[in-house]
């Protein structure tokens, strides 16, 4: 049986809705702990609960650490960024953390001529002219014009920039912690509010997983899952050294794709998916298999096919995001979703 995940969010918040959603065929939820916590989410999860119960179902619950992504700080409130405006990126040594790397703080009470962007020290120091950023996995990109006086950025690719988002310098490899204070005490709460397995990301070597894995069983998880989320060239790279610690293999085909040349993704994809089956090992496509979706009441050709092809090439596990937790069609997401795995299923058997 190939795994059918959806994710919590706004969209999907009702019991109800995930009700219906599981009797399409859903068979478990992931949710996203970049920006909250377990305790914060208590509302969501006991829905997703009360939907299983009805549905009369025993759905897998994933959380996705924040792992050590590099994330922008705290905002007031969202930016709208256009295209060649211009943007300051700075720092505050006295910012909260908020449990992510690095110190972050928002100007208050000034009012500024040009969009501020708070990252952390470590990211401010890696800045140098012609450094490509992508923010919120890839969907906007800024250029770095000047270092002195002042650090700024023109806008390349404009959009709505909320807080906490992620943050790549394109062809910089930045070190952060494996588990954030917010990854653990999320581990630390995983057993009460019924988790089945953990999503580690941005996952590069095998110790990375070892050092999760032990957090879990010192908190009573070592019966769940883990899942390493291949989201740069290093991780390819490193995939055999990687696999031995996973339950299952996560391709996130987000920052994947922002690490590398778009049109080499499907290659990486490949790879990924070649070395998993040689070695057993069961992995999961996620990113996009349904985008169109999240305005859209049916998906475009290309999307099922791509999920087609994911199942035969043997995707043990496929999961959608924004479709479920921000979409405005959750439960015919997994209507089309269900039914394109069980035709690759079925076209398979011959």
């Amino acid at each position: 049986m190939v795994e059918i995940f959806g994710t919590l969010g706004p969209a999907c918040a009702r019991a109800d809705v995930i009700e219906r959603m599981f009797l399409e065929g859903m068979t478990g939820m992931r949710l996203n702990l970049s920006h909250s916590g377990l305790r914060e989410s208590g509302p969501l999860i006991q829905n997703f609960q009360q939907a299983a119960r009805r549905a009369g179902v025993c759905p897998e619950f994933l959380i996705d650490m924040q792992g050590p992504e590099i994330r922008i700080g705290k905002l007031d409130a969202p930016l709208h960024l256009e295209a060649l405006q211009e943007v300051e990126i700075g720092r505050n040594p006295k910012g909260d953390s908020g449990g992510m790397e690095g110190n972050y703080e928002i100007r208050k009470g000034v009012q500024a001529q040009t969009p501020w962007i708070p990252v952390s020290d470590s990211v401010f120091a890696e800045l140098e002219t012609g450094d490509r950023l992508l923010l919120d996995d890839g969907k906007l990109e800024l250029v770095v014009t000047s270092i002195q006086p002042r650090v700024a950025a023109q806008v390349r690719r404009g959009g709505v920039l909320g807080g906490k988002k992620s943050l790549k310098i394109v062809g910089k490899q930045m070190q952060a912690p494996v588990l954030t204070p917010q990854d653990i005490e999320n581990i630390r709460l995983a057993k009460d509010y019924g988790v089945t397995a953990l999503m580690q990301p941005f996952v590069t070597d095998g110790e990375q997983l070892a050092q999760v894995r032990r957090e879990m069983e010192a908190n009573g998880m070592g019966h769940a899952r883990l899942f390493a989320k291949i989201e740069n060239r290093e991780g390819v790279k490193q995939i055999e050294g990687i696999l031995p610690g996973a339950d299952m293999l996560v391709i996130a085909r987000g920052d994947l794709g922002n690490d590398m040349p778009l049109w080499q993704l499907p290659a990486a994809q490949k790879k990924l998916s070649g070395v998993c089956r040689r070695q057993g090992k069961p992995f999961l496509v996620v990113t996009e298999l349904l985008a169109s979706m999240v305005h859209n009441p049916y998906p475009t050709r290309a999307e099922v096919s791509d999920i087609f092809h994911a199942v035969l090439d043997g995707a043990a596990a496929v999961m959608v995001t924004n479709e479920t937790a921000q979409g405005e069609h959750p439960v015919e997401v997994i209507r089309y979703l269900k039914k394109t795995v069980q035709s690759a299923i079925d076209w398979g058997r011959g």
